[in-house]
């Protein structure tokens, strides 16, 4: 990620001449080559050591031959009901189940489920992570023996409409859905056998009071039954 455009700018702006503009380009140009000859741009090394996943713009050429199954992670505990089949009731961050964990608000001696007022129980920003640390870990939650038999009804809580791809899906498309809506996780799941319905562009527009969405040339979709 060598911002040589973005450099460009800058020192033709500090100069206020546009005479360089050709001399800084090349400048700049024969820079970032020799550059990345050696080793990658600064931003890259210093997310490499800090231990961030920073995925490149271009995905790797291996990825065209996978799939998002033969991706997907080993370290995962899934709980298979009767049938065999595993379901995805929803999605929950870790740091939220800490947060729970740790105010013990929602403790109840019933794993039936209640009816909690979340609005009246928690705050917004007990979820929100901190800027200045880490947030909370799981040294520093601590749980007595009575706790331990409690209940938490996570329904409240949960994300019901997590992203999720089907399990033959390109890799290379998991990879640009990850960098294009800034995801950290997704999953995996069987390829669905019917199709419920089809959503086009023109679902997604909110009709206005004067209606004036006539004019609007959207591209004709079909489902042609197999």
């Amino acid at each position: 990620m060598r911002m040589t455009v973005s450099l460009c700018v800058i020192m033709v702006e500090i100069t206020n001449n546009l005479k360089l503009l050709p001399l800084i380009m090349l400048v700049l140009l024969i820079s970032k080559a020799v550059g990345d000859a050696f080793n990658e741009g600064l931003y890259e090394e210093q997310a490499r050591l800090r231990g961030i996943p920073l995925l490149e713009s271009r995905p790797k050429y291996e990825m065209r031959k996978m799939t998002a199954k033969e991706a997907s992670g080993n370290q995962k505990v899934i709980d298979h009901a009767r049938g065999g089949e595993t379901l995805v009731i929803g999605l929950m961050l870790r740091s939220h189940l800490l947060v729970l964990l740790q105010s013990k608000i929602d403790f109840q001696h019933s794993p039936l489920p209640s009816e909690p007022r979340v609005g009246a129980r928690h705050n917004f920003t007990e979820f929100v992570k901190p800027v200045s640390s880490r947030g909370l870990s799981i040294e520093d939650i601590h749980l007595g023996s009575d706790d331990l038999e409690m209940y938490i009804d996570l329904a409240p809580f949960l994300n019901p409409s997590p992203y999720v791809v089907p399990e033959d899906m390109s890799l290379t498309k998991v990879y640009n859905l990850f960098r294009q809506l800034g995801l950290r996780h997704i999953f995996v799941v069987p390829r669905a056998s019917r199709v419920i319905g089809l959503i086009t562009r023109k679902d997604l527009m909110i009709e206005e009071e004067n209606g004036e969405l006539d004019n609007v040339e959207l591209q004709s979709t079909s489902v042609r039954s197999l």
